[in-house]
């Protein structure tokens, strides 16, 4: 060999290491150190592997079927694919990775080409070690920006639905996936799905594949990142194939680990922010239809001839489904008839208030009108059912009482039996006389008799007054309640009240009140009135 050629391969070396060395473009490096080789060789396939610790992956590839970038390649895995020559890229025992080429020609025999290739092989090392490091800073760069702007966005965030649109948003932008979906199933919350050109696995088969995985897994096509709140899993966020050449990487799954990270704490967020909304629009409708609902009952009772007459209503919730009222039938005065109601709509809340409004409303149009009240009583129960859902129905006893005389007609449908003390000590109940009210079509409301005397006490309630529970579990009882109507009969109808409202108290012993407690007391007296 003359040194002219030596002087010429040397001069093509140096030339080739400047142009190495002028960029930082990592598969611009590459590309170089590619076409020169196999120019150098006329060769028509070649491939560059990098890497570290006996672990290599391809980084370039040319003339090789079926070989991408990212699938693992060593030099005894390069011959069996026809690259019979390989270079180390880097000096030691660990170089950063291989060219293998194919040597068609048999020009690598030749030992100033054999040496001019591994020469540039080595130098190349630098250069690709330099644009390496070049290409994790700018990515990690990116990394850290990407995770800043999803966090300044999540933190904003107040609807899950819109955690999860930014999420799959930066996650889809970052590798070109086009096929991706989040999906959640914390109990008591709204379930979130979206899902973009993706058919998922059940939740179940989500489940099963992350329990105790602490990063992403892959089922088949579909990767699946683990959303977690505290040490539940919660949901997961699906990505499908991505357009990154090779795939994504372990470094691109621990990044994507961190995104899913940082929207599980705001997803969880947003869903403590929705809960305290909806505790306060809760709170908030309950006041006003607690408002409402007092409106309903008699701001004052009327006042009748010959009577005393309190009623009392204290509800289990801010909203109670317990109703009383005293209506004049037929417009008459203190002297006329009126009608005592006590009634108990089925459930609690709003719904119950609303129904106990409907209630009042039916009553106040047909007693200004009508004057029997077995006919009122199915009047109501017909318009109750036609406006309601078969599972609401009220409990109610209605009692037409005319203070000028005394004599009472009353209707019991399935409420609990009024009680009467009579001035001589006796007790006397007022049972029940048919089904409640809008329970079926078409039920009948028959109506029994009895007469008040001067000095007879009648009461109505709620069952919330004889199923009051103790410590122990035993309820308070209609034996009890008598007991207190013998023993305080004697003073006012406010007194009575107030007395039998401060024994349920003591008996309860600080258990919670489950139940409306609602009471209307009368007592027939030459010198009454309204106390």
């Amino acid at each position: 060999m003359d040194q002219r050629l030596d002087a010429s391969r040397l001069a093509s070396l140096l030339e080739s290491a400047k142009v190495l060395g002028s960029s930082l473009e990592l598969e611009q490096q590459l590309n170089h150190l590619l076409r020169t080789v196999m120019g150098r060789l006329l060769s028509t396939r070649a491939v560059i592997s990098l890497g570290d610790e006996g672990s290599y992956r391809v980084a370039a590839v040319r003339g090789v079927p079926g070989l991408r970038r990212g699938d693992e390649l060593n030099p005894d895995q390069a011959k069996k694919l026809g690259l019979n020559c390989s270079f180390a890229i880097g000096e030691g025992d660990a170089p950063w990775g291989y060219l293998a080429v194919s040597d068609p020609a048999g020009r690598v025999s030749d030992e100033a080409e054999g040496e001019f290739v591994r020469a540039l092989a080595v130098l190349s090392a630098a250069s690709i070690s330099n644009a390496r490091a070049h290409q994790e800073a700018l990515r990690s760069n990116q990394e850290l920006r990407a995770m800043l702007e999803l966090s300044t966005s999540l933190a904003a965030a107040i609807e899950p639905e819109e955690v999860a649109r930014l999420l799959m948003l930066t996650l889809a932008g970052r590798w070109a996936v086009l096929k991706h979906g989040f999906v959640t199933w914390k109990d008591g919350v709204a379930a979130v799905r979206r899902l973009k050109g993706l058919t998922p696995p059940t939740d179940e088969e989500i489940r099963a594949a992350i329990e105790g995985a602490e990063s992403a897994v892959r089922m088949g096509e579909i990767i699946v990142f683990p959303l977690r709140v505290g040490e539940a899993a919660v949901g997961a966020a699906l990505l499908g194939p991505a357009a990154v050449a090779g795939g994504l990487s372990d470094d691109d799954l621990g990044f994507g680990c961190g995104l899913v990270a940082l929207a599980a704490v705001a997803l969880d967020k947003a869903w403590r922010v929705q809960d305290s909304l909806f505790r306060h629009r809760v709170e908030r409708e309950l006041s006003l239809a607690a408002s409402i609902q007092l409106d309903l009952f008699p701001k004052r009772l009327p006042e009748l001839r010959a009577t005393e007459i309190s009623a009392r209503n204290r509800p289990a919730r801010e909203v109670g489904g317990d109703y009383y009222d005293v209506l004049s039938m037929g417009g008459a005065e203190g002297g006329g008839p009126h009608l005592l109601a006590v009634a108990d709509i089925s459930g609690k809340g709003v719904g119950a208030s609303l129904l106990m409004a409907i209630i009042q409303a039916t009553l106040r149009a047909l007693l200004s009108v009508e004057q029997s009240l077995d006919e009122v009583a199915r009047r109501t129960s017909e318009l109750l059912y036609a406006s309601t859902p078969p599972s609401k129905y009220a409990t109610a006893i209605l009692v037409k009482y005319d203070p000028s005389s005394g004599l009472c007609a009353y209707i019991n449908a399935g409420h609990n039996e009024g009680l009467i003390l009579r001035r001589t000590g006796e007790i006397e109940r007022l049972g029940a006389t048919s089904i409640p009210m809008a329970l079926l079509p078409g039920t009948c409301f028959p109506e029994k008799t009895f007469e008040l005397a001067e000095g007879d006490i009648l009461l109505l309630y709620s069952d919330g007054v004889t199923d009051a529970v103790d410590p122990d579990g035993e309820e308070y009882g209609t034996e009890r309640l008598i007991g207190m109507l013998a023993r305080h009969g004697d003073a006012g109808m406010d007194s009575l009240i107030d007395a039998i409202f401060h024994s349920l108290d003591a008996f309860a012993s600080g258990q919670p009140q489950h139940d409306d407690i609602t009471m209307l007391a009368l007592r027939r007296d030459a010198a009454g009135g309204v106390r």
